[in-house]
């Protein structure tokens, strides 16, 4: 890594180039830009989680790290490839007036004619799509889950703000639950009459699966809480009985349908790796995500 004082984006963006040199591959295969907007003491591991996830996204990696926007402008910035990277990488401290141009000094440094990803780990704005660096991006990726306070009312904002482009890691944590879900109605194609999401009392990815549940079948669906970890438990009751998932310790988990043995399944919590690699498969619009965000909002308006 080198490390750049009281730089600009035009040194930023020169020394990419020297490092891609250095590494024996002017081009190295990079599929998008991705704009990682972190607090200082966040920001190692989510450029550790973007490190893996590029493992199968080849990227550009800008980490950017807003700081006191007061007094004069400075940028500092750490500069290199390898390392477990399979793209580049720039960590990018911004203070004083720059921080409220920080589009400036990123735009210059996007990949040309490639997609781009803004990731908050943590302290999303309200409105993702007209944030300064989120209008950058054709994907704009939040996660509830990990608002240090307000995690409910964090979703619920996410939703209220939701345009094409926009999701949530609380989302992607369901992705499991919804196809085992899935799976279970074509395999048994049963009336579902009602329905149960038992979770942590505070979990915005348990609110996501009872609305999904909800919207998909238009059913009541009865939100539990429970010790967790995580989602502990769903329940769609049917006439020939009820059909069951429950994982007590986040690993596997028990499937129990009408007229059939239970049976364990592979239903691990995954990693924040994983759910960045997942997000970044996509970058047309999730209109699964769009309608349950919508059905999230009614849900809580008749609370």
């Amino acid at each position: 890594m080198i490390e750049l004082i009281n730089t600009n984006s035009s040194q930023i963006a020169a020394e990419l180039q020297r490092a891609r040199v250095r590494a024996g591959s002017p081009a190295m295969g990079m599929v998008m830009t991705l704009v990682i907007v972190v607090d200082e003491d966040d920001a190692e591991g989510a450029m550790l989680a973007a490190r893996a996830a590029s493992h199968e996204h080849p990227a550009r990696v800008l980490g950017v790290i807003l700081g006191d926007a007061r007094g004069a402008s400075e940028i500092i910035a750490q500069v290199g490839t390898g390392s477990g990277w399979t793209g580049e990488t720039a960590l990018i401290r911004l203070k004083g007036e720059v921080v409220k141009h920080s589009e400036s000094v990123v735009l210059p440094l996007l990949l040309p004619d490639s997609p781009v990803a803004v990731w908050w780990p943590n302290h999303p704005p309200d409105d993702p799509a007209n944030d300064a660096l989120g209008r950058l991006a054709q994907r704009r990726i939040t996660d509830a889950a990990a608002a240090s306070r307000g995690k409910t009312r964090a979703m619920l904002q996410q939703c209220s703000a939701y345009t094409v482009g926009n999701t949530d890691l609380a989302w992607t944590r369901i992705t499991s639950w919804r196809a085992l879900l899935a799976a279970a109605l074509d395999q048994q194609p049963l009336k579902v009459t009602h329905g149960s999401v038992t979770a942590e009392r505070i979990s915005p990815s348990a609110d996501l699966l009872t609305a999904w549940l909800a919207d998909r079948l238009k059913i009541t669906v009865d939100r539990k809480n429970s010790a967790g970890p995580g989602i502990t438990e769903v329940v769609l009751e049917t006439n020939e009985g009820p059909i069951r998932i429950s994982r007590t310790d986040g690993k596997l988990a028990t499937f129990s349908s009408p007229d059939r043995p239970d049976r364990p399944v592979a239903l691990k919590r995954r990693d924040l790796p994983e759910l960045l690699a997942e997000e970044l498969r996509r970058l047309d619009e999730d209109d699964v995500y769009a309608e349950t965000a919508r059905a999230l909002l009614k849900l809580e308006a008749k609370k």
